[in-house]
C-alpha cells in the first residue's frame, strides 16, 4: 500500500544524542561568524572609496550570496537541534531545496565572473576599464542572480512531483537532492540524470571556465619581467583560487560521483564542508590575503570608535 507523505523528518545529527548542545553552540557560533564576516565585507565594499572597482563589486555580491546560501539551511538546522522537533512539511522541504540550489548556483556563476574579471585585469590591463565597465558588471551580476531561477524551480518541482511512500526519514540535516530521491517510490532515473545535467551546467562548466581563465592568467604572470610584479599579480588571484578549490572541490565530489558510491555519512560530511565551513573560511581568505580589504577594515574599526565618542 502506498501512503502519500505530506511531511518528512530531518534526522540531522540524531545519531549523536550526547553532543546535541555542543553541535548547537558550534553551528550558532559559525553562523554568527558567517553573517558578521560576510556582512562586514559587503559593508566596506560599499563604504570605502578605495574598493569601488569591479573586483570588489563582485566580491560584495558574492558575500551577500554567501549569507543567503547559508541562511537557506543553517537556521533550520539550529531549530531542529535546539527543539528536537525534526519534522518539516513537504512544501517547506521543497522551498528549502529550491533556495539552496538557487544560491548555490549563484555562487558558482559569481566565482566564474570573478575569474573572468581577474583574467581581463591581468591579461588585458589596457582594455580593462572598457571591457569591465559599470554596465557590463551589472549585466554579469544580474545574469548570475537570475539565470538559474527557472531551472531551479523546474528541477525542484520535478523531484517533489515523485510519489513518496514508506519511510519519511531524511538522513540529512537539510533537504538535499540525494537523500530525497532515496525516499521516492517511482523510477528516479530521469531525476538522477537531471541532477548530473544541472551539476554539469552550474558546477562543471563554471569550474572549467575558471580553470581556463587561470591557465591564461598564470601563463601571463610567468612572463612578467620582475619577481615583484609576479608576486603582486599572484596575490590578487590566490584568494579567489583558494575559494574556488574549496567550494567546487567538495561540490563536484558530492554531486558528480557515481550514485553507487553515495554514502549517507560521507554525503553529510561533504555537505557540512560546502554549506557551512567554506562560507566561514571565504571572508577570512579574502580579508587576510588582500591588503586593500585589510586597510578598509582598519578604517572601519578606526571610524566606529570616533563616531561612538561623538555621540
Amino acid at each position: 500500500n502506498l501512503t502519500e507523505i505530506i511531511e518528512f523528518v530531518l534526522l540531522g545529527f540524531a545519531d549523536m544524542p550526547h553532543i546535541q548542545w555542543l553541535l548547537f553552540g558550534l553551528f550558532l557560533i559559525i553562523y554568527i561568524i558567517i553573517l558578521m564576516s560576510n556582512g562586514t565585507i559587503f559593508l566596506i565594499t560599499k563604504m570605502d572609496s578605495a574598493l569601488q572597482s569591479p573586483m570588489y563589486f563582485f566580491l560584495a555580491n558574492f558575500s551577500f550570496s554567501e549569507i543567503c546560501y547559508v541562511s537557506s539551511t543553517l537556521p533550520r538546522t539550529l531549530i531542529n537541534i535546539g527543539t528536537q522537533r525534526r519534522r518539516i512539511s513537504l512544501v517547506a522541504c521543497a522551498t528549502q531545496m529550491s533556495f539552496f540550489l538557487l544560491f548555490g548556483g549563484i555562487e558558482c556563476l559569481l566565482l566564474a565572473v570573478m575569474a573572468y574579471d581577474r583574467y581581463v585585469a591581468i591579461c588585458n590591463p589596457l582594455h580593462y576599464p572598457l571591457v569591465m565597465n559599470h554596465r557590463v558588471c551589472i549585466q554579469l551580476v544580474t545574469g548570475s542572480w537570475t539565470i538559474g531561477i527557472p531551472l531551479t524551480i523546474g528541477h525542484t518541482y520535478q523531484i517533489f512531483s515523485l510519489p513518496f511512500c514508506g519511510s519519511k526519514l531524511i538522513n540529512h540535516f537539510f533537504c538535499d537532492i540525494p537523500p530525497i530521491l532515496k525516499l521516492a517510490c517511482g523510477d528516479t532515473f530521469v531525476n538522477e540524470m537531471l541532477v548530473y545535467i544541472v551539476a554539469v551546467l552550474f558546477v562543471m562548466v563554471p569550474f572549467l571556465l575558471i580553470l581556463g581563465s587561470y591557465s591564461k592568467i598564470i601563463s601571463v604572470i610567468l612572463k612578467l619581467p620582475s619577481a615583484t610584479s609576479q608576486a603582486k599579480a599572484f596575490s590578487t588571484c590566490s584568494s579567489h583560487l583558494m575559494v574556488v578549490v574549496l567550494f567546487f572541490g567538495s561540490g563536484i565530489i558530492a554531486y558528480l560521483r557515481p550514485n553507487t558510491r553515495h554514502s549517507e555519512g560521507i554525503d553529510k560530511m561533504l555537505s557540512l564542508f560546502y554549506t557551512i565551513l567554506t562560507p566561514m573560511f571565504n571572508p577570512m581568505i579574502y580579508s587576510l590575503r588582500n591588503k586593500d580589504v585589510i586597510m578598509a577594515l582598519r578604517k572601519l574599526l578606526f571610524v566606529f570608535p570616533i563616531i561612538s565618542k561623538l555621540k
